[in-house]
């Protein structure tokens, strides 16, 4: 039996899987047709009726969402079934759809966020009437709450039942759905609470009218006005593909932007509204401290006052750079600093026990992300992907419930969204039969190792005791790098690829921020612990006003993501590139160039003028191959040999000391999500229910 059919769209025939929908065999011909309710990422509904087309010999118009191609009978002479998706039949079946939905919708488009965009405006052109015959009062909905993201103006809904399909299937909470029947049918969130997933913003770009809007964005621009910006998200360690909406000098909105091996079309909501962080608390001015009080002070005498405290002498001077830092700003400021002949230099949290030996694939995520539909079994060691990477673990959740992905967690017990076997809290579960009976015989077994987990003391030991198991159960084979780490910051893997780590008898981060040295230089380092700093002078660099630049003596103000373009490098080891959207704020500079001028003070300027001679450099020579020298792929299994044999495993083996979790609070994890006010109130929204699940 062949599993492809023949069929005849509006005249032309041709061949198809039998398990295409009707829809997706018309668009192969190349026709275009019209849908409300149907989402190739969703489940089929066919609510609508918008996709009517004619089947010939059919009694009635036929829903293409909902009508699978190997379904439909040939002719009675053996001929394909021919199916029309033009002419006056079709076109007043969906005359006649569109009347029905638009007879109770409010005339709202004026004062509607979604106009500009709408699917109804669009669809309504091409078949609605010019008049309607409905006499009767418009019904009205009242509108329900769904947190602070998302406003509900609920007359407009069409009842597609995207939002209800998405929470379910994709995001993995079931809280919002439909209630009644007939004319009293309508969406709503069942206890009126807001949504808990990490993905709700997504339900905003589903919907195919002004039901489910942007609560923050509301009434703020119209879409003709903004400028589009391809860019590349920051907020984890994914490097989702967004997009930056501009009016003048701000980021007005971020959009996801479709990448099928990174985020596939989905955004975390920390990454879509944090923009309002953007211009909330920035440095937009050199600040040094006199007298107790950090003043404003002209470049400079800020670079003056920097090179004075570069004076301690290198082995006095420590350099920590932060999450978000940019692969140019740490290759610019390690060859500022290493011509200073400091060797006290590291990009990662303290106690960090991965990166030193430049092995790249032991801190990167070699499986790929998308490599979590490959696999038959996943085991998560001390991490939680739905706060670390959450549009990750919608893509394992996808793979549990459209195949057959079985996941196993070592470390704290959480919700997922998906069911998994629980092994244990603590790193020394790796070494048991359970663990090794889970991944022993699976397809293609992967293993990923949260980057907190790799930060404790018996970090080394529990990396080397994963890499051990995935050679045993054959997760590092031929073809298939099924072992690697999984991120929180975006601008890690990208620094440690530029050889952002001590030199040989240089200090960690720990031993930069214990109080031992005269000059410490924080590159947007806010996550770490500055209380043990004592006198030392501190030198800061960052966007924005948070612990780093409240410590600091010297503030040299930098731009943020969206105000450059720079590369970053992923979790899973894909280069990638941010554009600018707006221009930095008032006197901010491009990190890589602040240190291009320092190094210019101190009469040894570095060997690049410009942003791109920089990344010349970072690609190496003509011939020369590194890994800055391809963009937009990530490696895979291209290193499986450098994990055939692992690194000696430290005396002990893993601990008994439970895993902790690496985020504590999903919202508030970088200085931009904390200047944010929508990620201030989203947060304490989740302090109080998790506050009050526990109470009860």
């Amino acid at each position: 039996m062949t599993d492809k059919f023949k069929v005849n769209i509006d005249g032309q025939e041709l061949e198809v899987p039998k398990a295409y929908t009707l829809m997706q065999a018309c668009e192969e011909a190349g026709a275009e047709i019209p849908r409300f309710c149907y989402h190739e990422r969703l489940s089929v509904a066919g609510n609508c009726r918008m996709c009517l087309v004619e089947w010939e010999g059919a009694p009635k118009p036929i829903a293409s969402c909902a009508q699978i191609v190997g379904d439909l009978r040939p002719n009675r002479d053996g001929s394909p079934p021919v199916i029309r998706t033009k002419g006056a039949y079709v076109e007043k079946a969906r005359n006649g759809v569109m009347e029905f939905l638009l007879i109770n919708h409010p005339l709202d488009c004026p004062i509607c966020d979604q106009g500009g965009e709408c699917d109804l405006q669009d669809q309504a052109v091409a078949y609605g009437r010019a008049t309607s015959r409905y006499d009767e009062n418009k019904r009205a909905v009242e509108d329900k709450y769904m947190g602070p993201l998302v406003k509900t103006i609920m007359t407009r809904c069409i009842q597609c039942t995207r939002c209800v399909r998405f929470v379910a299937e994709v995001a993995g909470v079931e809280e919002i759905g439909m209630i009644s029947r007939g004319e009293t049918a309508e969406i709503t969130t069942y206890l009126e609470k807001s949504l808990t997933s990490e993905l709700s913003g997504n339900v905003i770009d589903l919907c195919p009218v002004g039901a489910l809007t942007s609560k923050p964005y509301a009434f703020n621009a119209r879409p003709w006005e903004l400028r589009e910006t391809s860019s590349v998200d920051v907020m984890d360690a994914m490097g989702a593909a967004i997009r930056l909406d501009a009016k003048g000098d701000a980021v007005m909105r971020i959009l996801p932007e479709t990448n099928e091996e990174i985020n596939e079309e989905w955004l975390s909501d920390k990454s879509r509204f944090v923009w309002d962080g953007l211009a909330r608390q920035r440095l937009d001015r050199p600040y040094v401290r006199k007298d107790g009080k950090l003043l404003p002070v002209t470049w400079p005498e800020a670079l003056e006052a920097t090179k004075e405290a570069l004076s301690a002498g290198p082995d006095q001077i420590g350099v920590v750079a932060g999450d978000l830092i940019e692969v140019e700003q740490a290759k610019a400021a390690l060859d500022f600093f290493r011509g200073l002949g400091v060797k006290n230099t590291d990009c990662r949290p303290a106690g960090a026990q991965y990166g030193a030996d430049g092995v790249r694939e032991r801190y990167i995520l070699n499986p790929t992300l998308m490599g979590v539909e490959e696999t038959g079994a996943l085991l998560l060691v001390g991490t939680n992907p739905r706060v670390e990477a959450a549009v990750w673990n919608a893509r394992i959740r996808k793979a549990w419930l459209w195949g057959d992905l079985k996941v196993a967690v070592i470390g704290e017990a959480v919700d997922l969204t998906y069911p998994y076997e629980h092994f244990g809290t603590s790193p020394d579960a790796l070494n048991s039969e359970a663990a090794a009976a889970f991944l022993k015989g699976a397809r293609k077994p992967m293993i990923v190792v949260g980057e907190a987990a790799a930060c404790r003391p018996d970090g080394a030991a529990i990396l080397a005791a994963a890499q051990k198991l995935a050679q045993y159960s054959g997760a590092i084979a031929e073809g298939w790098a099924g072992f690697g780490m999984l991120h929180t910051a975006a601008g890690r893997v990208g620094a440690l690829d530029a050889g952002f780590v001590p030199a040989d008898g240089g200090k960690a981060t720990g031993d930069i921020l214990g109080g031992s040295l005269k000059t410490v230089v924080l590159l947007g380092a806010d996550e770490v612990d500055l209380s043990a700093l004592g006198a030392a002078k501190v030198v800061y660099v960052g966007s924005h006003g948070d612990a780093g630049a409240s410590r600091a003596d010297i503030v040299l103000p930098s731009a943020a993501y969206s105000e450059m373009s720079a590369t970053y490098v992923n979790t899973e080891g894909r280069v990638q590139m941010s554009t600018r959207a707006v221009q930095p704020k008032g006197e901010a500079r491009e990190g890589w160039a602040i240190f291009r001028a320092l190094s210019a003070l101190f009469g040894t300027p570095l060997p690049y003028d410009t942003a791109d001679e920089l990344r010349g450099v970072l690609r190496g020579r003509a011939g020369e191959n590194t890994v800055f020298s391809g963009r937009g792929y990530a490696p895979g299994a291209k290193g499986v040999s450098a994990l055939m044999s692992g690194p000696a495993a430290p005396a002990g083996g893993p601990g008994r000391e439970p895993f902790k979790r690496a985020v504590s609070d999903f919202y508030l994890t970088n200085p931009i999500a904390r200047a944010s006010r929508t990620m201030a109130e989203c947060s304490a929204l989740a302090t109080s229910l998790d506050t009050a699940v526990a109470a009860e």
